[in-house]
């Protein structure tokens, strides 16, 4: 979902207990599960012990998904299964800060996938054909490594797309930013984007010729985005961006914004993702509209605006001193039966092919936003530079550039911040 979120909240607890068991084997990464019937395992005490990570608000879902995997497996095994608040954004910082005694199942963005395996931390999916077949081609490439599936698809909806209020916007007004804007202004409004994040500020980008990527050693990037050849250039998004930050309809605030000032009325339109349809739906009841990203005017062009689409996972830690238990219960949280209370609970969009197809999702605006908008976003593999550059050329172009640097000075020093060597 959104980067750089929260740090680590510990521990919250929740126990939940399974009758009879007994166990033994330890497995290491890379061996496989009996497709029927788990090898138990246990902790020496004859009780299987896993600790979950999770955001603190989806325990109370977790909580029934869990108990549900009591009953499926009643008999097999005496379970102690142990929930801790964790931000789902800073799960790999927080697994590769100490591997050993990070927890055996946790969810995770799949652009984290990567790192995770590098460092030999994701016990590869025992029943990987089976979820693969369950689950959306895209999600299931996510979460794969060299033809490897190291982590169990869990939704489909980790990007962001345009929430409007349908009392002040009509359908058409909805299609171009410059619509959007001219509606906001004229009504002492206010349309909201979060310029200091790049996961935000790639959608000016993405669709303009100009090329942006990770490189082959999985850490730098590489950009053109200065560049001063071709039908847009470098100079002219910066151009548009700081025409939009001038325009009285636009405020550049945080995700969060967007709910704010629903909630005060001084918001009308912004930029966000399914995370606030239940928010906003509280300040707007049936008004609520959503739809994909519109198009902006660039160099006299009107341009899509792209976006970085993304899916959530759950992964199990290869350490685990259960990890046949832990795929099992990674594999039971990601089902079509949780993705499913897991969508109207939390509102979640399904990455399993039978749940996603649910008249219920077909039936929710924000849903249906963000898979319209994945036909112009494309999957976030960035290096750790891409960040601060990008927060520091969003911040200064919504302040309207104070300093009055040249535009192509900007561009130089945005591509030079991505591009730079993690110790430079």
């Amino acid at each position: 979902m959104r980067k750089r979120l929260f740090s680590m909240l510990m521990v919250t607890t929740l126990m939940l207990t399974m009758l009879t068991g007994c166990a033994s084997g330890n497995n290491r990464p890379g061996e496989s599960t009996e497709s029927q019937g788990v090898k138990e395992t246990n902790s020496g005490d004859g009780v299987v012990k896993l600790r979950v990570w999770a955001e603190e608000s989806t325990f109370d879902t977790l909580n029934e998904m869990v108990e549900s995997f009591k009953q499926e497996y009643a008999g097999q095994a005496e379970f102690e299964i142990t929930l801790e608040a964790n931000s789902d954004a800073e799960t790999k910082n927080n697994v590769l800060a100490d591997v050993h005694n990070a927890a055996d199942v946790f969810p995770l963005a799949d652009d984290q996938v990567s790192g995770l395996v590098a460092a030999g931390a994701l016990y590869p999916v025992p029943n990987a054909e089976e979820v693969k077949n369950a689950n959306l081609a895209d999600a299931v490439l996510a979460a794969t490594v060299k033809d490897v599936l190291y982590a169990y698809p869990m939704t489909a909806d980790n990007g962001y797309f345009m929430y409007y209020n349908k009392k002040y916007f009509n359908d058409s007004d909805v299609q171009t930013l410059d619509g959007i804007l001219a509606v906001a202004k004229e009504n002492g409004k206010k349309m909201t984007m979060d310029w200091s994040s790049g996961w935000y500020l790639y959608s000016f980008f993405g669709n303009t010729g100009l090329d942006f990527g990770i490189n082959d050693d999985g850490v730098t990037n590489h950009c053109d985005w200065n560049s001063t050849k071709g039908d847009i250039k470098g100079v002219d998004i910066a151009q548009a961006m700081l025409d939009i930050a001038n325009n009285p309809g636009f405020k550049n605030i945080g995700d969060e914004g967007v709910v704010a000032g629903a909630k005060d009325g001084s918001v009308i339109a912004g930029v966000s993702g399914v995370w606030n349809e239940t928010s906003l739906r509280e300040c707007w009841g049936d008004d609520l509209g959503a739809v994909k990203l519109p198009t902006y005017t660039v160099a006299g062009k009107q341009v899509q605006m792209a976006s970085y689409k993304g899916y959530k996972l759950m992964g199990v830690n290869a350490y685990s001193q259960n990890p046949e238990w832990a795929a099992k219960l990674a594999d039971w949280l990601t089902n079509e039966q949780n993705q499913t209370l897991r969508f109207e609970k939390n509102g979640q969009g399904p990455s399993n092919i039978k749940a996603a197809d649910s008249d219920a999702v077909a039936q929710s605006p924000a849903i249906q936003a963000v898979i319209a908008q994945s036909e112009f976003g494309k999957l976030q593999r960035v290096g750790n530079s891409y960040w601060d550059a990008c927060t520091t050329y969003g911040q200064t172009i919504a302040a309207g550039n104070p300093d009055h640097v040249k535009l192509q000075e900007l561009m130089d020093i945005l591509v030079k911040g991505i591009t730079r060597s993690v110790a430079g």
